[in-house]
């Protein structure tokens, strides 16, 4: 028999509204003995039926909802169903990519992509699941204890309808430990990925993917559109790419027609990743490399007066929690205002946050008033989110993490 959870009096309404997530303190009482990870009959306290979810008492999110029908079980073939329907709505990726489909057969090939978000978590109606193409690889992350319930069958199911050379864990992400979780990693099935790095392509830049020791799953897939939208209007720029990473955005400039490049990093070996896909794609840009603090960067280039006709900020989460929002505010606040004094007159700003605290109305106040500070103006040319293999589920606008301005400098102020 499944187990039950009986929300308190007045807790029903974003169940109403089917949002996924029910946190601790909407829980009047539980069945007992209910071992994290396991599927329970979320009821109001009438005992109405309300969904069917899992439950980690571990949690301050105790219960994330699987299905909103009563009817439905929770077994291999729910699984299939909810992984077949993620699959298939990244078709068009399959098909054809999206900014492909006006140009001739013989561009179209030329930007080819072969790599995508499978997976999005409640995104997906699978919460705490995500699952990464790379080429002909699988890179999977467990973040709930409902998913580690369910593991080997949601693996077993992604093999089948989803061929590839092998599966790979990268289940070391510090959300687990929250869910009472340890960390894993490690090859599923088939190959291990090789040490050199997985090929891919992406709007037929090539890149190196490192899934076993890269960032989150080797790579951030959702800056793609991101990365095309830079690569339009980097013809005869010099560009500044700060928080580089492994030089997408510099990739992207270089392939756009950019005159020379500067990535800015903490991390040395991802710097030398990024210096070798800018070879790999355009070899006779120039293309310096700065294995530094891009805070402390921005600062020396400001103060030698350094100017750059495009600069792309793409820094880290700053806020993890509601508590640092005001600081995740200011920093990103203060690296747009130095990088605005550092713009050529008509230069380019893309700016972004990856703070899922952080509102895209927020994010646009913290640039305006940096504009304010930096007495500089600039128009907004192009408002960018996550690319669309990471849907937002209008019942979970949490999804909604990614939010990123294109801004045109219209000279300082009068």
């Amino acid at each position: 028999m499944i187990p039950s959870v009986w929300l308190k009096p007045g807790k029903e309404k974003p169940m109403r509204n089917r949002h996924p997530w029910i946190f601790s303190g909407a829980i009047g009482r539980t069945d007992k003995d209910i071992a994290p990870g396991s599927i329970v009959q979320v009821r109001s306290v009438d005992n109405t039926w309300l969904a069917t979810a899992y439950y980690n008492h571990h949690s301050q999110i105790r219960c994330r909802v699987l299905s909103w029908n009563e009817k439905e079980l929770i077994d291999r073939n729910f699984w299939k169903r909810r992984i077949t329907q993620a699959v298939s709505a990244r078709k068009f990726l399959r098909d054809s990519h999206p900014h492909t489909r006006a140009l001739p057969a013989t561009e179209s090939q030329a930007l080819a992509t072969n790599s995508w978000r499978l997976i999005f978590g409640e995104a997906d109606e699978i919460p705490g699941l995500i699952v990464d193409k790379y080429a002909d690889y699988l890179v999977v992350q467990s973040l709930t204890a409902g998913i580690d319930y369910q593991f080997n069958i949601i693996i077993d199911v992604l093999a089948e309808l989803e061929p590839s050379i092998g599966i790979y864990e990268r289940s070391d992400e510090q959300v687990r430990e929250l869910e009472g979780l340890d960390q894993r990693q490690g090859t599923l099935r088939g190959s291990a990925p090789p040490p050199e790095g997985v090929p891919i392509l992406e709007n037929g830049m090539k890149l190196i993917v490192d899934i076993v020791g890269g960032h989150k799953t080797g790579f951030y897939l959702d800056q793609r559109d991101a990365r095309f939208a830079v690569r339009q209007i980097a013809k005869d720029k010099t560009v500044l790419n700060c928080f580089a990473y492994t030089g997408g955005f510099s990739v992207a400039a270089a392939c756009g027609g950019a005159k020379h490049v500067t990535s800015v990093d903490t991390s040395a070996p991802s710097l030398k990743l990024a210096k070798a896909h800018c070879e790999e794609n355009a070899s006779t840009i120039p293309h310096d490399l700065l294995a530094d603090d891009v805070f402390q960067v921005l600062r020396r280039f400001k103060a030698e007066d350094r100017k750059f006709d495009l600069i792309v900020l793409d820094p880290p989460k700053f806020a993890h929690n509601s508590s640092q929002i005001d600081k995740a505010c200011r920093g990103y606040k203060d690296i747009n205002r130095i990088a605005m004094q550092m713009l050529n007159p008509g230069g380019w700003l893309a700016t972004y946050s990856c703070s899922g605290l952080i509102s895209a109305d927020l994010f646009q106040k913290v640039v305006f008033s940096a504009a304010i500070e930096a007495s500089t103006n600039l128009q907004i040319m192009q408002r960018l989110r996550q690319a669309a293999d990471h849907p937002v589920l209008l019942t979970f606008p949490e999804a909604e993490y990614l939010k990123g301005l294109l801004c045109r400098s219209v000279g300082p102020e009068a």
